[in-house]
């Protein structure tokens, strides 16, 4: 719990001032996890299938990735486009995860491999 009674409403310093990206509040008072930096961040990707709640089609899922936006964004363009299909990255849980349509687990593979990101399943 939060045991701050005081709030910071303007400061002509202008660093203080600073918001965050994410929730728009003053940065001393931001509540947003940090993220990670995925070049210190050490992963295994998992790569996995998944049909149930998806009308029946086929999605390839890569899970236990960084929570970090920028990196799950470039990625998944990455994916994308080698793969000629849609996807999607998420942040919402614990992990970040990558959601590619269709059974590509062969060519996103190698791909994370070209990346140096070491993957199983």
């Amino acid at each position: 719990m939060n045991t701050k009674t005081t709030r910071l409403v303007y400061s002509s310093d202008p660093e203080l001032n600073r918001k965050c990206v994410k929730c728009k509040e003053v940065i001393s008072e931001c509540t947003c996890e940090p993220e990670v930096d995925p070049k210190s961040y050490k992963f295994v990707a998992v790569l996995r299938i998944e049909k149930n709640g998806r009308g029946g089609k086929t999605v390839t899922v890569i899970d236990r990735l960084p929570k970090n936006e920028v990196f799950l964004k470039e990625l998944t363009t990455k994916l994308k486009k080698k793969c000629g299909t849609g996807g999607t990255h998420l942040t919402s849980g614990k992990d970040g995860v990558i959601e590619i349509q269709g059974d590509h687990r062969e060519l996103i593979r190698t791909l994370l491999e070209k990346e140096g990101i070491r993957s199983k399943g």
